[in-house]
């Protein structure tokens, strides 16, 4: 078994966005239960959503983040194939906006 990591990209939503009403979100949050569900016990971390993202350059300097990161999730399965056909089913990518999910191989520390 391996460790992936799914960090979820999506547009900026406009200030002036209308928020999903609770019937929405409901909807919303049912299509990614039913995801972590497939996933099983291969769960590691859901995640959460990110927000705010910030660049620390090494001379110290700060400026927004160039990527909307809005949130990530650890998986452990099989390999890399199992964790990009759980990416291509995962609810995120049907989300408005043009979405997109990156999967990244998660390494042991060396010593750890």
């Amino acid at each position: 078994m391996s460790k992936f990591m799914f960090i979820y990209h999506a547009p900026t939503t406009p200030a002036d966005a209308t928020p999903p009403d609770p019937e929405q979100m409901q909807e919303i949050m049912g299509r990614w239960m039913a995801w972590a569900g497939k996933v099983g016990d291969g769960m590691v971390d859901f995640g959460t959503p990110l927000d705010a993202g910030v660049r620390v350059s090494p001379d110290g300097g700060s400026s927004p983040s160039t990527r909307q990161v809005v949130g990530y999730s650890i998986i452990d399965v099989e390999d890399l194939d199992a964790a990009l056909e759980l990416a291509r089913v995962h609810p995120h990518l049907t989300m408005p906006g043009g979405c997109e999910i990156e999967v990244h191989t998660v390494l042991p520390v060396p010593g750890m």
